[in-house]
């Protein structure tokens, strides 16, 4: 069930997200009167071959236009008359330009057209953020809170932080939200440390060169480090072994089989200790002593949701607020973008373990339908599509759009032969870093 929803957001996030991509050339070609023959969500051919498998799930004609959703789910397109792109080569247009074609129309026009589906994705982006910014405010862990040191995942061990470590300053500053530890510009930075107390002594962790890259392998629920926390007992699972046992909400575990718990962490090392055992657990419940006798499963669990006691701190905005902190957000994650591909050309992070397809977008969205993890996941991914979309290779929108401005600036159009070759060039391109993303990636990781 889970990797169905996981599917079924995945395939959703991309039909609002490419269909409003679509959409926004679709619309430019209407205001400037270009006809357009198809729009289409998903590909009703095998890409990049148009007359191949030729057939869609559903598909209507309203006027000169072919509405339709496609069945090879990668994608989608507006076949706009007179346009070199994967529907149509050099071939098809033949003769002088006509009024209703995209290569009579002005410069500018065509420039507009290209720029569409982009400047769709970044409205829909500072919305969506916009949107979430004003609905649910922003929660978040002031840094003090975190008064009992932080968690390390198998990374942050890695890179130096021990468990109970408190982080007290990033980059030589104070800091006053927990969350200012993951921040990009810290993650990504040169020559970014962290400054951590420890049995009383003030120690630097740096970040090292090739960090990216294992921080991008991380599961989507693993933080390098987290907060160290006291916790409570929030859901008691029906049906499960705390329930049999009495276990209440609101009860504050104490110890089990004789070792004392404070901390979430030290409770799953003492559970996974004693797994498929019956064992004492001793809780604090309305402020008397309770001892519950408890059997743990063979994944050590006993079946409860904790709450954590740490205090977090909400901020609400206005409508008017909510509409900077939106730009501010998508933005962000274009800056986020920038950054990569910096390290990248640097050499301090590896290309191919930065790409993620379908299996790692799907997995980022989850196995439980969470409509703010959703709604956040699709705004950042329509930001990321604007961008990808503007790199400047043939076939993309960006490849389209340097065409445009070399004819702008020196006033020299470049010949239909030599677009359709630099089509095939950039098709050949995507289609090789899908089949690594898709294919070949996935069956590496069987190795591994």
């Amino acid at each position: 069930m889970a990797i169905l929803t996981m599917i079924g957001q995945l395939v959703l996030a991309l039909s609002i997200l490419v269909g409003l991509h679509e959409f926004g050339h679709f619309a430019f070609a209407k205001l400037f009167k270009i006809r357009v023959d198809k729009f289409y969500i998903f590909f009703d051919f095998l890409f990049p071959m148009p007359n191949v498998a030729n057939f869609a799930l559903l598909k209507k004609k309203i006027g000169e236009t072919e509405y339709g959703i496609g069945w090879f789910p990668l994608g989608g397109y507006v076949q706009i008359h007179g346009m070199i792109d994967e529907t149509q080569d050099a071939s098809a247009l033949a003769g002088p330009p006509q009024p209703d074609e995209f290569r009579g129309k002005p410069a500018w026009q065509r420039l507009l057209v290209m720029l569409g589906g982009i400047i769709m994705n970044v409205i829909l982006g500072i919305i969506i953020f916009g949107a979430m910014t004003f609905h649910y405010g922003d929660t978040f862990l002031p840094a003090s809170e975190a008064r009992y040191g932080i968690l390390p995942n198998g990374l942050g061990r890695e890179i130096g932080f021990r468990t109970g470590d408190k982080i007290v300053k990033i980059n030589g500053r104070p800091f006053d939200e927990f969350d200012d530890v993951y921040k990009p510009e810290v993650i990504m930075g040169d020559n970014s440390y962290y400054t951590v107390e420890r049995n009383g002594q003030l120690a630097d962790i740096k970040i090292p060169k090739n960090f990216l890259d294992k921080f991008g392998k991380q599961s989507a629920d693993s933080l390098l480090v987290r907060p160290r926390e006291t916790f409570a007992v929030d859901r008691v699972t029906p049906g499960g072994n705390a329930a049999k046992a009495g276990l209440q909400v609101g009860d504050v575990i104490t110890n089990v089989a004789g070792q004392p718990v404070q901390f979430f962490d030290e409770l799953q090392a003492v559970l996974l200790a004693n797994k498929d055992k019956t064992v004492p657990v001793m809780v604090q419940r309305g402020g008397q002593p309770l001892t519950l006798n408890i059997t743990v499963t063979s994944s050590g669990r006993i079946g409860f949701e904790r709450k954590s006691t740490l205090q977090l701190g909400t901020r609400k905005y206005t409508l008017a607020e909510s509409i900077p902190q939106g730009v501010s957000k998508a933005f962000g994650v274009i800056g986020l973008q920038a950054r990569a591909f910096g390290k990248i050309f640097k050499g301090e992070a590896s290309a191919s373990e930065s790409l993620g397809g379908p299996v790692e977008i799907a997995q980022q969205f989850g196995g439980i339908w969470d409509w703010q993890h959703f709604w956040g996941l699709a705004g950042g991914l329509s930001m990321v599509l604007a961008f990808m979309n503007l790199l400047p290779i043939p076939a993309l929108d960006g490849g389209h759009v340097v065409f445009l401005l070399y004819e702008m600036i020196l006033r020299r159009k470049p010949s239909d032969k030599f677009l359709e070759g630099a089509q095939r060039v950039g098709t050949v391109l995507i289609l090789a870093l899908m089949a690594y993303v898709i294919v070949f990636k996935q069956v590496m990781k069987l190795f591994h």
